[in-house]
């Protein structure tokens, strides 16, 4: 499924209508939580925010949106009420409000969403701040919020509220104008994969549709299939090593290239980094133990040799097709993110904090 934020991008680049919906605030039980995004033109949506009967009638309100006249503020921005039991007969039966925007297409809007879209490729979280009473601008705050800058406060949006638990929520400002309070936040951990071959394409496949950013490397740049999305970065080199090296602290490496002595060189270079949250080798028990002779014989400690996760994914799936491995990897993945989300180590807070506003001064 292509992510909201490339389609929206393409939306732009192409001058096709569209409208996001954003869960800006629940209340009881719902399929999705706020913040879930979804994006729709006249014929196509992208994403999600919880299927069935709701997303049927959000894009019956989007694609009403994209019939009015511009120049109204109903036309760009609107909030909506809906419950899910009355309303919609769902099972779930809380309420959800979506906040509806109309993209823009001008320069500005463009470099705005093209911000966001740097940010999330970096791995940097950020607000965006949309107000939904009056046309002004929509701002853009990236980094620690704990300092906001001047002209947050002359917008009137409450620095406590900001700096307080990270979760898109409705609020109002200092004037009782209603604003859309959007915790973007960054895709991440980040998954450095060696190999372009048709695992590893199967692997990102599923990777490019979940909060993760990808540092993809292979030698063969033609292997490289085009349109990723922004979080998946590739790197076509010869000196896989260094793109080691370029990982971020706390990075998951999976190595699955074409060439075993390849694979052992990345092996012994993820294994010389102290910072590695985990590491995976494609293969069986049999290259495993010939890979622990090696290395041992490299001078590598059995310390180190437990490291290697190898052979990889979850028990229980055994199918050697592409699709299949991918599976199982993705979600032994998916379990190793679950376990330190129970458990999060602290983040640096970010040094910079930056603006961008709608109306031309960021």
């Amino acid at each position: 499924m292509t992510t909201w934020l490339a389609a929206l991008r393409r939306m732009q680049r192409d001058a096709t209508p569209a409208v996001l919906v954003t869960v800006a605030q629940i209340q009881g039980s719902t399929p999705r939580a706020p913040g879930a995004r979804m994006l729709y033109t006249a014929d196509t949506q992208f994403d999600t925010i919880g299927g069935g009967h709701l997303e049927w009638r959000a894009a019956q309100m989007a694609r009403a949106m994209l019939q009015a006249p511009l120049g109204q503020l109903a036309g760009q921005r609107r909030l909506e009420r809906i419950a899910l039991g009355p309303s919609l007969g769902q099972c779930c039966g809380g309420v959800v409000f979506l906040c509806f925007e109309r993209i823009a297409t001008d320069d500005e809007a463009m470099r705005t969403w093209q911000a966001l879209e740097q940010s999330w490729s970096s791995g940097q979280d950020l607000w965006r701040a949309v107000p939904l009473d009056h046309a002004g601008a929509q701002l853009l705050i990236e980094g620690n919020i704990e300092d906001l800058p001047p002209d947050a406060y002359a917008h009137g949006l409450p620095p406590d509220t900001l700096g307080q638990q990270r979760q898109t929520r409705l609020l109002r400002d200092a004037q009782g104008r209603r604003w859309l309070l959007d915790w973007c936040h960054a895709s991440r951990p980040q998954v450095v994969l060696c190999g372009a071959g048709h695992v590893g394409q199967a692997i990102v496949a599923v990777l490019s549709t979940l909060p993760c950013r990808v540092l993809w490397v292979d030698a063969r740049e033609e292997m490289f299939p085009p349109g990723l999305p922004p979080q998946i970065r590739t790197e076509a080199t010869d000196v896989p090593n260094a793109a080691v090296d370029m990982a971020d602290p706390g990075a998951y490496f999976l190595v699955m290239t074409h060439s075993h002595a390849l694979d052992q060189q990345l092996s012994e270079r993820i294994l010389k980094r102290q910072d590695v949250a985990w590491f995976g080798l494609i293969g069986s028990l049999t290259k495993r133990r010939q890979f622990e002779h090696r290395l041992a014989e490299r001078g590598f400690s059995a310390a180190q040799l437990e490291r290697i996760t190898c052979p990889i994914g979850i028990d229980g799936i055994d199918g050697k097709e592409p699709a299949s491995i991918a599976i199982a990897v993705v979600a032994q993945l998916l379990q190793l993110w679950e376990k330190r989300q129970a458990a999060p180590e602290l983040q640096p807070s970010p040094a910079v904090l930056a603006t961008h506003a709608l109306d031309g001064r960021g």
